[in-house]
């Protein structure tokens, strides 16, 4: 038992670690002030995209922005090749996750987009900052590609932990920059507990 509980505060710290060493700078504003300008501006919305673990944490980014009234959708790389691409319109942003920002994928999404809509916004968030699709995006979003916790050091978690992190500190900026109230909350969630709890602050 102790042997176990050792290991899980290990674990944590490793956790912990990766998201105080996340680099922060700049681009963290710059993507703020261009989902605001094509989503809450030019009306059009934010679609996140990712494949495997990485395209989780898109859905989870995507349902939290919307949830806090910055339009957002997942699109699935793959998908997108059999129709689902046209849900992409004119005033859209991409936003990408690939640890390695070489996924095959989300590269022909990016490909397939542009041919699309050419000044369509890309923002990439990536482990990687000497990646093809860094070098194609207007802005990186760097999670420090931290080492995973995982003892094969394969399996996404360490850098899915940070992804996560990542996505809550851009939806919280721009709730605060669009004034996001309880009430717009309440409007959006009516069910559960947390509408319930929404609505008694107003």
């Amino acid at each position: 038992m102790k042997d176990s509980i050792k290991r899980i505060h290990h674990i944590l710290s490793h956790e912990a670690e990766a998201i105080r060493g996340i680099p922060v700078g700049e681009e963290y504003q710059k993507a703020i002030d261009l989902i605001y300008e094509q989503v809450h501006c030019k009306k059009g919305k934010l679609v996140a995209s990712g494949m495997g673990k990485a395209g989780q944490i898109a859905i989870s980014i995507a349902t939290t922005f919307s949830s806090t009234g910055t339009p957002a959708v997942f699109i699935h790389p793959s998908d997108a090749q059999h129709g689902d691409l046209g849900l992409i319109q004119e005033n859209d942003i991409l936003l990408l996750i690939s640890n390695s920002g070489k996924t095959r994928e989300l590269l022909e999404l990016f490909s397939l987009s542009k041919n699309l809509y050419p000044d369509l916004p890309v923002i990439i968030l990536t482990g990687n900052a000497d990646s093809p699709m860094a070098g194609l995006s207007e802005i990186v979003i760097r999670t420090g590609n931290p080492s995973e916790v995982c003892p094969l050091e394969l399996t996404p978690t360490t850098s899915t932990t940070v992804m996560t992190v990542i996505g809550d500190a851009l939806v919280v900026l721009m709730m605060e920059k669009i004034g996001f109230s309880p009430e717009d909350y309440a409007k959006r969630h009516h069910g559960g507990y947390l509408g319930q709890k929404s609505r008694a602050r107003n």
